[in-house]
């Protein structure tokens, strides 16, 4: 074995104590609390670990601190997600969008996903480059568009629940669930290609940077789309629900790691493989029995992973170096990020109603119901120190906390002041009762 790599019964234990925390929050708050699972899951770890910290500082109880800060400094959060959940979460939650509905509002999606994450890279970027020194911190513009980069995508998994319980209409559900499976990816591409910059020094063209983002996003986009193809074919030639649940789970692994071999982006492919195979294969190469059984194993998956992400984040709290000055950047940063969030998603909903063709008032649904998540966490943690790492992890970090604490507990409210009952459809728009027929699932 070499020095330094981990033994796997060490990683078997990580994984074995993950499982089990997060096990028995979900169960307390499910039993005595009844917040949505990611919401409640993500606090009470949250508070865990300040109260640990509290302990620590008064002298009681200080090995369980340590032991806590140990266990999640063993755990690479960046590689963690990126390298391994990620695939899986966006391809469950492509797995049961309708493409038909989806393709009536593709370009509005597509706008909204590339125009409006590079749109808020940009605002943020700048605004925070701006200002920060405002506050006592002062950054390389290159370390406030990573920010910018890696704010920018939305994470809607919590909210979504809200959303149904809320009666939002399907088309304002569709709209913010296909922007977030794609700007993830889109967001991912951004960093990725800022990171090379501040990393190796060279600033590339404008035309090496378009190649490059062309490169990324839509060989991304066709290789999840032979992906899909290619599982859908294997699974119209057999009907056995175990083995397919076995090739759809084999096209995600296999498919996300030869796509980071090919240097295509693999989050993209996940969703494009997903939507394919959620499609054609469930429509044309499944049985009942096989569908019953897909879409049991996917959503279990998806809660899964989603449960034990959100603890993790919540945990990931005992090591972020939060200072006492770093309150007023993190402030700013919070107010900042929701006025981009207005700026390139609201706004051009509020202003260009009929071509959007969503109900009055999704402005404000899409703007509050952009929800940050593990994905930001992750790529801020994976920064180097000369990016500004120090200042830019805690600030991701709270963001996040705000995002899904405050604004996925208040966005079932918005839903109902901005669109329930007052819904205004544009030509196209389909019978609010056809786009109930189909469920959708966090991605």
């Amino acid at each position: 074995m070499h020095i330094g790599v981990p033994p796997a019964s060490f990683m078997l234990d990580i994984a074995a104590i993950c499982l089990v925390v997060t096990a028995l929050l979900a169960y307390v708050n499910q039993r005595f609390v009844g917040l949505p699972t990611t919401i409640g899951v993500m606090a009470a770890a949250l508070l865990l670990s300040v109260a640990l910290i509290g302990l620590d500082l008064l002298g009681w109880l200080p090995g369980l601190r340590d032991f806590e800060a140990s266990l999640i400094a063993s755990i690479d959060f960046s590689d963690v997600l990126l390298q391994g959940m990620l695939s899986l979460l966006l391809f469950a939650g492509a797995l049961h969008i309708d493409l038909s509905e989806l393709r009536s509002y593709r370009w509005q999606v597509a706008a909204l996903a590339v125009g409006g994450t590079l749109l808020s890279t940009l605002v943020v970027g700048f605004a925070l480059w701006a200002l920060l020194p405002l506050v006592g911190w002062e950054l390389p513009l290159l370390s406030c568009l990573l920010f910018g980069a890696l704010i920018s995508p939305t994470d809607p998994i919590a909210v979504l629940g809200i959303l149904k319980s809320a009666g939002a209409p399907r088309d304002v559900e569709l709209v913010i669930t296909g922007e977030s499976l794609f700007n993830d990816g889109v967001g991912v591409v951004i960093f990725t290609l800022l990171l090379g910059v501040a990393t190796s020094g060279t600033i590339p063209t404008v035309g090496e940077a378009g190649l490059l983002l062309l490169q990324e996003a839509l060989g991304g986009l066709a290789f999840g789309v032979a992906v899909g193809w290619a599982t859908f074919l294997l699974l119209r030639s057999i009907d056995h629900y175990q083995v397919e649940v076995l090739l759809t789970l084999a096209a995600v692994a296999g498919g996300s790691a030869l796509a980071t071999h090919l240097h295509v982006s693999a989050p993209l492919a996940m969703v494009a493989a997903g939507l394919v195979v959620g499609n054609h294969g469930r429509t044309l190469g499944m049985s009942q029995t096989t569908r019953h059984h897909v879409d049991l194993f996917w959503e279990l998956i998806d809660e899964i992973l989603n449960a034990v992400l959100f603890v993790l984040i919540g945990m990931e709290v005992i090591l972020i170096p939060f200072g006492g000055g770093t309150w007023p950047a993190v402030a700013l940063a919070v107010v900042l990020t929701l006025l981009a969030r207005g700026l390139t998603v609201g706004l051009p909903v509020a202003l260009f109603p009929a071509w959007f063709r969503l109900p009055r008032g999704a402005g404000r649904v899409l703007t509050w119901g952009g929800l940050r998540g593990g994905i930001s966490v992750a790529l801020a943690l994976s920064l180097p120190e000369s990016a500004g790492r120090d200042l830019l992890v805690p600030l991701t970090y709270a963001m996040v906390v705000f995002s899904v604490l405050v604004q996925g507990l208040t966005i079932g409210h918005v839903v109902r002041a901005s669109v329930c009952g007052d819904r205004a459809p544009g030509p196209g728009t389909r019978p609010q009762e056809a786009h109930d027929s189909q469920p959708l699932s966090g991605g």
